[in-house]
C-alpha cells in the first residue's frame, strides 16, 4: 500500500465505500425483515461506489495531480541548463513516481555537491595556511635583519653585508613563491597561452642536465641518460615551459637523492607521444603519499623539505604545465628504492 498511486487509492476508497454501504443496507434489510428489495440493496452501494470513485478521481486530478504536475515541471525545468536538450515527458503517466525520482536524484546530487564543497573548503583552508606558513618565515627573517641593521648593525662591517645578503635571499624566496602561484593561477584559468613549437627533447634534456651538474656534484650524484635513450626525438610543445618541468624534476631528484647516487633521464617512443622519465635511487616516497604529491605546498617531511629549500610548488607546476598540453604526468616510487616521474609530449609529425 505504501507504494500505491493516488488513483489506486481512489479506487480502493470507492470499493471500500461501496462495501460499507452494502453492509449498511444489508443490515437495514435484515432489520426491516425483508421489506426492502434485494436489488435496491446491491444497486445502491454499486452506484454510490461509482459516484465516490468518480469524485475521488476528479478531485485528485483537479486539486492534487495538477499541483504535482506543476511541481514536477518546476523541478524538471530547473534541472535543465541552457545547453541541455529537453526530453519530452508524459505527464499523463505516474507523475507522483516521476516527482519522487526527481526529488531523490536532486537529493543525491545535492549531497554530492555538499561533500564537494566541504572538500574544497578544507583544501582552501589548508592552502591559505600553507601560503601563510611559507611566507611567514622569510617575512620574519627580513624583519629581523632590517631591525638589526637599523639599530646600528648597518655600521658594523662584520654583519651589515651579511645581513643584507640574507635579507635579499629571503626576498628572492618570497618572489619565487609569488611567481609560482601566479603561474599556477594563470594555467588554471587559461590566461596563460602556450607557445607550441617543434624542438628536440633530447637536446633540451641535455641542457637541463648540464645546468644541474654543479648542484649534483655537491652530493656526488651522477647525471646521465638511460642506456639506449640518448637519441633525438622531435616534439611539439612550449619549449620554455617544458624546460621548467625538466628543471623542477631534475632539481627534485638531486634534492632528495642519495649521496653518490644517480639521476637518469629516459626517452621512449610511444607512437603518437614521447614518454620522458626522470628517475633516481634516492629516498623514495611511501605509496600512501603519492595521491597528494602534486598538490600545492604538499610536503611529506615538512621540516626537512623547507631546510632543502624550494617553494613547495614545483610538482604542482609540473602537473599544470603537462595538463595544459593535454598530456599526462605520473609518479611511481618505493621507500629506499627511489622515484620515477614520467610525462608525455606530443611527437612531431
Amino acid at each position: 500500500m505504501k507504494n500505491a498511486t493516488p488513483i489506486v487509492v481512489a479506487r480502493l476508497t470507492a470499493l471500500a465505500t461501496a462495501a460499507i454501504l452494502g453492509l449498511l443496507l444489508l443490515g437495514i434489510k435484515i432489520f426491516f425483515q425483508g421489506s426492502m428489495n434485494w436489488m435496491v440493496v446491491w444497486m445502491v452501494p454499486v452506484v454510490m461506489g461509482i459516484v465516490v470513485y468518480l469524485i475521488n478521481a476528479y478531485s485528485l486530478e483537479r486539486f492534487i495531480y495538477r499541483k504535482i504536475k506543476l511541481v514536477y515541471k518546476t523541478i524538471y525545468d530547473t534541472k535543465l541548463s541552457a545547453q541541455e536538450k529537453p526530453v519530452k515527458s508524459n505527464l499523463k503517466e505516474d507523475v507522483v513516481k516521476d516527482v519522487e525520482n526527481e526529488v531523490l536524484t536532486w537529493q543525491q546530487n545535492n549531497l554530492k555537491e555538499i561533500r564537494k564543497q566541504k572538500r574544497l573548503e578544507k583544501y582552501r583552508k589548508e592552502f591559505l595556511g600553507n601560503v601563510f606558513h611559507e611566507l611567514k618565515t622569510p617575512i620574519f627573517n627580513i624583519q629581523g635583519y632590517l631591525e638589526t641593521l637599523i639599530e646600528g648593525g648597518i655600521d658594523d662591517r662584520n654583519i651589515n653585508m651579511k645581513f643584507l645578503q640574507k635579507a635579499r635571499k629571503n626576498v628572492k624566496r618570497m618572489t619565487e613563491i609569488v611567481d609560482d602561484l601566479q603561474m599556477i593561477s594563470n594555467l588554471e584559468d587559461g590566461s596563460f597561452s602556450l607557445v607550441a613549437e617543434k624542438f628536440d627533447i633530447f637536446r633540451l634534456a641535455s641542457d637541463v642536465l648540464d645546468s644541474a651538474e654543479i648542484r649534483a656534484k655537491k652530493k656526488n650524484i651522477h647525471l646521465e641518460f638511460k642506456e639506449g635513450c640518448d637519441r633525438s626525438f622531435i616534439v611539439v610543445a612550449d619549449r620554455e615551459l617544458i624546460q621548467q618541468v625538466l628543471n623542477n624534476l631534475v632539481t627534485n631528484s638531486i634534492k632528495y637523492g642519495k649521496e653518490n647516487g644517480h639521476t637518469h633521464v629516459g626517452l621512449y617512443d610511444m607512437n603518437e607521444n614521447i614518454l620522458v622519465e626522470i628517475s633516481d635511487n634516492g629516498i623514495g616516497i611511501d605509496p600512501k603519499y603519492l595521491p597528494r604529491i602534486f598538490e600545492r605546498f604538499y610536503r611529506i617531511d615538512k621540516d626537512r623539505s623547507r631546510e632543502l629549500g624550494g617553494s613547495g610548488l614545483g610538482l604542482s607546476i609540473v602537473k599544470h604545465i603537462i595538463e595544459a598540453h593535454d598530456q599526462t604526468v605520473n609518479v611511481r616510487s618505493a621507500p629506499g628504492l627511489g622515484t620515477t616521474f614520467g610525462f608525455t609530449l606530443k611527437k612531431a609529425k
